[in-house]
């Protein structure tokens, strides 16, 4: 939110954010959110009207804002005016929107071999982290702050620390993943991070782990529109496709709900097609009857 109007305000709410123990993405998102806010009504938030709340949403929704951004407003809101704010009645004038449910694109096992085949040198390293993405269904951020010690090859388990949520979780580690993550550590020698950046006290940041993915799927010739995160898309479908319980690719993905989970069985070709129509088993009734 703007010093301009609350530095006191400002303060409470960082203050608040870190009892509450989110993380410091989290708290750069809240603050984004808490700026925009103030901003629209041009005074402290916290003495905010009804009709005031009623008008930024109405404002967000005129300038097309999407749902997901729209809702995300809507939450960092309803943490200032629960906490940070008292006010609980304002909540009851909040009008979350039905954010439009979109299937994962996904790769193929071919097109993945292809990513993982063209990872921009020198050396192994993009090709081990995009690696490491696929092969445990680790988010970029995982990925990128994964630690030397994080492997563990002789329970053959990589540790995810603090994940989306602050969660901790183990995925498995893949004899073919182990033998990479060798080759690459005999050849770079990291530290502390597996990844790390130019200056090898900080890790890899998304954003050049981002800019190498682009690069090699410009070299792998994928006309998709992908994401270092469809690695992990295609990391769960591939699994389901295998015959993995969905109840396992949930707990190895860390989502809290099976529900989230699920979206994959609708991207699962194989399995899809592996279905057998109840038309074919009509037929097939019928052509025994005669």
């Amino acid at each position: 939110m703007s010093d301009q109007y609350v530095p006191a305000l400002r303060q409470r709410f960082l203050e608040d954010m870190r009892i509450k123990g989110l993380q410091s993405k989290t708290q750069t998102m809240y603050l984004r959110g808490m700026r925009d806010f103030t901003l629209f009504l041009g005074h402290a938030p916290d003495s905010a009207t009804p009709e005031e709340l009623r008008a930024f949403q109405l404002d967000m929704k005129e300038r097309g804002v999407g749902a997901p951004t729209f809702n995300n407003r809507l939450t960092v809101l309803s943490f200032f005016f629960a906490t940070t704010c008292p006010r609980p009645e304002m909540k009851r004038h909040m009008r979350y929107q039905r954010a439009a449910k979109k299937i994962p694109v996904v790769l193929s096992a071919e097109e993945v071999a292809r990513i993982l085949e063209a990872a921009p040198g020198p050396g192994l390293r993009y090709r081990a982290a995009f690696s490491v993405a696929y092969g445990g269904g680790l988010r970029a951020s995982e990925v990128t702050h994964l630690k030397v010690g994080d492997i563990d090859s002789d329970r053959m388990l990589i540790r995810v620390d603090q994940g989306k949520g602050g969660k901790d979780r183990h995925v498995m580690l893949s004899p073919s993943l182990l033998d990479l993550l060798r080759d690459y550590y005999r050849e770079a020698r990291p530290g502390g991070w597996m990844f790390p950046g130019r200056n090898r006290i900080d890790p890899i940041s998304t954003r050049q782990f981002n800019r190498a993915f682009g690069v090699a799927c410009d070299f792998a010739e994928i006309k998709k529109a992908v994401s270092p995160h469809t690695l992990r898309h295609s990391f769960a479908t591939h699994l389901l496709e295998g015959g993995t319980d969905i109840r396992v690719i949930q707990v190895l993905l860390g989502h809290a709900k099976l529900e989230t989970t699920t979206i994959y069985t609708q991207v699962a070709t194989k399995t899809i097609r592996d279905v057998t129509s109840p038309l074919d088993l009509l037929v097939r009734r019928e052509a025994g009857a005669g």
